[in-house]
């Protein structure tokens, strides 16, 4: 347990209340007890806070009026993460070699590693300092994996592929497997070799179940400090560059290419050798099927700049309106030159000359 002034010194915050108060754990703030220690992004969540029970609470600049110790943060949220941190339970990690794991002889295996049963490192790869390897690991041929780096069970980090230094890579995720490229000749789909690899530079975390597809030639790269989320495809020569936010499901098609800072959404896509470029933030289930402009917001499909495509959501809502109204005006239209055209009868009717007249 820690105190709320012991929280505010590892987290650098400024505290303000009683710093002898005793939080046992972290919680949300409707979930929170006395004993916990909770945060708020703004200042809308201010009425929320009032009704919490939580023993202490992060917030930001400008925020009063709470009876409870306050821990004040130019970024609560990140405060927050940090504060998670430190009430974590202990990790167990591998230490050492399992003497039922598989390591090739002419493997290079750094110091302070720690590799779990039945993983296996083939030959000629190279495991940096202080590794951590799960149980059923398969880490290919000539494959290396940086100091600091986490593979956790049953991923996959295929021939050739590097990893770098303080990656993590969750479980089952695969990276390295072969991508999705065929001939097709008289109904028959002959498969292209591709003999590329994937490059994982330093601080990119990959998410579960998640798969990176090795090139077809040269590289298949995420860029430094990327995060990428569970049951993300990533196809062959994607080029994601340094800082990107990846969310769930998102897909990726060959040689798609990705900008510094990019931000995907749940389910967004991009389209073969389709581009984001550099801070492009796009919505959940949008797709990009040739460009995304720098540092807008883009949703729908096709992606659009958002405002636009709100737009004609909110027209979409008024189709069975304006269908409607289509069918009443195409009716008073119809019946409208039907009375015309009585009318014109009569009139030529009525102009013919009589007898007299001719």
């Amino acid at each position: 347990m820690l105190t709320v002034a012991d929280i505010a010194e590892r987290i650098e915050a400024r505290l303000e209340g009683d710093g002898d108060r005793v939080i046992a754990t972290c919680a949300g703030l409707e979930e929170a007890g006395p004993d916990a220690i909770s945060f708020l992004a703004d200042a809308r969540e201010v009425e929320r806070a009032r009704r919490s029970k939580a023993g202490a609470l992060i917030v930001p600049e400008g925020v009063d009026g709470l009876d409870v110790p306050l821990l004040r943060a130019a970024n609560p949220r990140l405060a927050f993460a940090r504060t998670l941190a430190l009430f974590a339970p202990p990790k167990s990690e591998p230490e050492g070699i399992h003497p039922l794991s598989v390591v090739h002889p002419g493997a290079r295996i750094g110091e302070g590693v720690g590799i779990g049963p039945y993983a296996v490192i083939e030959e000629g790869a190279v495991i940096g300092d202080r590794v951590k390897i799960y149980a059923g690991v398969y880490v290919g041929r000539d494959a290396e994996i940086g100091d600091d780096s986490t593979v956790y069970p049953n991923a996959f980090i295929g021939d050739r592929v590097k990893v770098g230094r303080r990656c993590v890579v969750h479980a089952a995720a695969v990276i390295g497997s072969d991508g999705f490229g065929y001939v097709s000749v008289d109904g028959r789909h002959e498969k292209i070799p591709h003999i590329g690899t994937v490059v994982l530079e330093d601080e990119v975390e990959i998410g579960a179940l998640t798969a990176i597809d090795r090139a077809t030639c040269g590289v298949t790269r995420v860029g430094r400090g990327t995060k990428i989320d569970n049951l993300v495809q990533v196809a062959h020569n994607v080029q994601i560059g340094e800082g990107c936010l990846v969310a769930g499901l998102v897909g990726l098609a060959g040689s798609a290419r990705l900008g510094k800072g990019v931000v995907m959404g749940g389910q967004a896509a991009l389209a073969d050798h389709a581009v984001a470029e550099d801070g492009a933030v796009l919505a959940a289930r949008s797709g990009v099927i040739s460009r995304a402009p720098a540092h807008t917001l883009l949703s729908g499909f096709p992606a659009r700049p958002h405002p636009e495509n709100m737009r004609i959501w909110a027209a979409t809502q008024r189709l069975p309106e304006l269908v409607k109204t289509v069918r009443e005006l195409s009716a008073r239209v119809r019946a409208l030159e039907a009375a015309l055209a009585e009318v014109g009868g009569a009139v030529v009717h009525g102009d013919e000359p009589g007898e007299d007249a001719r």
